[in-house]
């Protein structure tokens, strides 16, 4: 049993109302006492699951875990064999859409008026197909789909009742709302019509592994294996799948493609996708590639998602070769809609030692609107403009922090752009970048003022040089031996014997001894 990790005081209370609501509904179909559930602490602990590691965007994530926590959208089986039903459905769609539905009292008129066929009997899934559809128009929020099915539930009588693929698609939509209370009450509803079916409880564990429930999933899975009227299906070994796999639990995970075995239930392309992001969430690269072979080994087709997982995870892990040969399969969709997959890509190019890396990644850039600015990915940009001595690229992402207050922080970064200088002999340049750096409040380093002094030194530009060191000391830095070896090497170089035998026993009163080749004489 996996030890619990500290949840916040908020979670905590959370958890535990929602806990204590399910056990309190679920008990009298299917009790699941805690000192007896054994086999869910196989999966894992009841405590917080770890948190998950990010590799892209919360939002984003969240966004494509929701294709794993319902039952497979598209044309439902059974509607368009009926030419009628179908047509009346996507004309009832548009008649909806184009009406800019937005209050509860129009929509209630328009489906009165226009929406009496998903009353009848031989409709019974016209009325799923029609949230289907609907969702299919990006100003159609999920706020008015709840609206359309709480319509469907005023109508419901003796004759005409909700079916449980309706409670499934609304407890879904709930559940993208991240409005839990209306996901169980519309669960409990179902229940208590005596409505149980794997696919209610599947739409319930998704809500809560969407919102961060994890556990909460975990107890519901427990009270669906004791209900005598229902089965795991696949969809629910992947909903599960897919929460041990965010939260790096890849022996949870692993255990639960082995309960997939024992039910002999076939793994979809879904199950596979969700064991590859798990591998590539914890960073397990050999797994991820030997998931995606044995998927190969199967009649089983990889989808557009199984690709953008995989570019992830080449990108990640610094694999060009084959993340170039993925971008290859899906650039179009990669361009069009998958901004981050853009940032991985240039980002391993970025700490990579591809020849022709700047040029790549300036394609890339191109792609990336202005409004996705990223510090991280800047900061990252300028340092590989230091590294390839492209100083007008360097500079133009430097202006860029500047005016965008961005704040450079990383030393290796402040190194890399005072050594390109340095290579370039661009010290007017330099000068510049210190100034701007010093009133922006970057991180700045001893380095700066070093180089400075150098090539101050090299120009036999003294006065200057010995400025430096008034400013180094005002930004509180204070001289090292290498400081007056700098200035050494610059005297003796320009033949300024006095300053060198000043310099001399300044450095011996300081403890740092007399240079090898000077001359005490």
């Amino acid at each position: 049993m996996y030890s619990c990790r500290k949840l916040s005081s908020i979670a905590k209370s959370e958890i535990s109302l929602i806990q204590r609501y399910t056990i309190n509904l679920l008990s009298p179909v299917s009790p699941v006492p805690a000192s007896t559930n054994t086999e869910l602490r196989h999966f894992s602990s009841l405590g917080a699951l770890p948190k998950a590691r990010s590799f892209c965007s919360k939002s984003d994530a969240l966004s494509k875990m929701v294709l794993l926590f319902s039952e497979k959208e598209g044309p439902i089986s059974g509607i368009n064999d009926n030419e009628e039903l179908n047509k009346a459905v996507s004309d009832l769609a548009y008649v909806l859409v184009s009406s800019g539905v937005s209050d509860s009292e129009k929509i209630t008129e328009i489906l009165n008026m226009k929406g009496s066929f998903l009353l009848q009997k031989d409709a019974r899934l016209s009325f799923v197909e029609l949230l289907l559809r609907m969702k299919q128009w990006p100003q159609i929020g999920i706020e008015v789909l709840l609206q359309i099915f709480n319509w469907k539930r005023r109508q419901a009588g003796t004759t005409v009742k909700v079916i449980p693929e309706e409670y499934a698609k609304a407890i879904n939509l709930a559940g993208r709302m991240k409005n839990l209370t209306l996901a169980f009450e519309l669960f409990s509803e179902a229940t208590r019509q005596g409505i149980q079916k794997t696919s209610i409880y599947n739409a319930l564990m998704g809500a809560y592994v969407y919102n961060g429930l994890t556990d909460q999933s975990l107890i519901l899975f427990e009270n669906l294996k004791k209900d005598p009227k229902c089965e795991p299906t696949i969809v629910t070994f992947n909903i599960l799948l897919s929460a041990f796999g965010l939260s790096m639990m890849v022996k949870d995970m692993e255990m639960v493609m082995a309960k997939i075995r024992e039910h002999k239930l076939t793994p979809n392309i879904i199950t596979y996708n969700a064991l590859i992001a798990g591998y590539i969430t914890a960073w397990m690269w050999g797994d991820m590639e030997r998931t995606f072979l044995t998927m190969q080994q199967q009649p089983i087709i990889p989808n557009t998602r199984t690709y953008l997982l995989m570019l992830r995870g080449y990108a990640l892990s610094g694999n060009l070769q084959k993340m170039e040969a993925t971008y290859e399969l899906v650039r179009d969709h990669v361009n069009e809609k998958c901004i981050p997959l853009i940032r991985s890509m240039i980002c391993a190019y970025c700490k990579s030692s591809d020849g022709d890396r700047a040029k790549k990644i300036e394609v890339l850039l191109k792609l990336i609107p202005e409004d996705e600015y990223r510090p991280w990915l800047n900061a990252l940009l300028i340092r590989l403009y230091a590294q390839e001595d492209l100083v007008e690229q360097m500079e133009n992402n430097i202006d860029i922090a500047l005016q965008r207050n961005t704040s450079l922080v990383t030393l290796n970064v402040m190194r890399a752009i005072v050594a390109s200088y340095f290579r370039c002999n661009a010290l007017d340049k330099l000068i510049w970048f210190v100034k701007h750096a010093e009133y922006a409040g970057w991180r700045l380093c001893r380095s700066l003022y070093h180089c400075k002094m150098v090539m101050y030194g090299c120009q036999d530009r003294f006065e200057e040089m010995e400025d430096v060191l008034g400013e180094m000391i005002n930004s509180r830095f204070c001289p090292t031996k290498k400081t007056f070896l700098i200035m050494y090497k610059a005297y003796l170089k320009g033949g300024q014997d006095s300053k060198v035998k000043r310099l001399l026993g300044l450095m011996f009163k300081q403890g740092y001894g007399i240079p090898v080749d000077a001359s005490v004489s």
